[in-house]
């Protein structure tokens, strides 16, 4: 049994979750609306001010299913009503970041800049060397961190890179001289 998927999720004022025929479950809010489909092996039920989740049929995958889905409704609704953000810290001599429009300009110490394109849904705010992303969709602003991260990866013997900002670099030790 899904702990997790047993909790009822309140929904906030100002917050209209609406289920379609289809599987597909639309939650509007002040920063914006989300949509996802979900299978059928779960229920999804809007009674006052809070929802339930419950098995349709008792299979292995629909248990799989219910946790995992009560997360994503619980993000959904916590996303439209305050934007997920994430932190990324640039580090390193000569690095650097630009904010040209809907553009991101990293140079990284490669032989050329990397532009890299804001995704619609995500705002990416640049300061010094520090990158904050937000947005109401939380895999959104997880998967562009991850990408721009996976740019130029800390490495273990100065730090340089991009890293999350509370990610911790463990550092190694450098070649010993004789």
């Amino acid at each position: 049994m899904s702990r997790i998927g047993k909790q009822p999720i309140v929904i906030p004022e100002k917050t209209n979750v609406t289920i379609d025929d289809d599987g597909v479950l639309v939650v509007r809010g002040p920063l914006g609306t989300l949509s996802r489909r979900f299978r059928g092996e779960i229920a999804i039920a809007v009674t006052g001010g809070s929802l339930h989740l419950s098995l349709v049929k008792k299979t292995q995958l629909a248990h799989a299913l219910w946790g995992t889905y009560a997360s994503h409704v619980a993000n959904m609704v916590r996303g439209v009503n305050v934007p997920f953000e994430k932190r990324l810290v640039v580090e390193g001599v000569g690095f650097r970041v630009e904010q040209a429009g809907k553009d991101l300009t990293l140079q990284l110490g490669f032989s050329h800049p990397v532009s890299v394109g804001v995704p619609e849904g995500l705002t990416v705010a640049v300061v010094k060397n520090s990158i904050t992303i937000t947005g109401s969709d939380k895999e959104a602003v997880g998967q562009f961190a991850a990408f721009v991260r996976a740019i130029k990866k800390p490495e273990p013997y100065k730090g340089k890179g991009i890293r999350y900002s509370d990610e911790v670099v463990r550092r190694k030790q450098g070649k010993k001289t004789a």
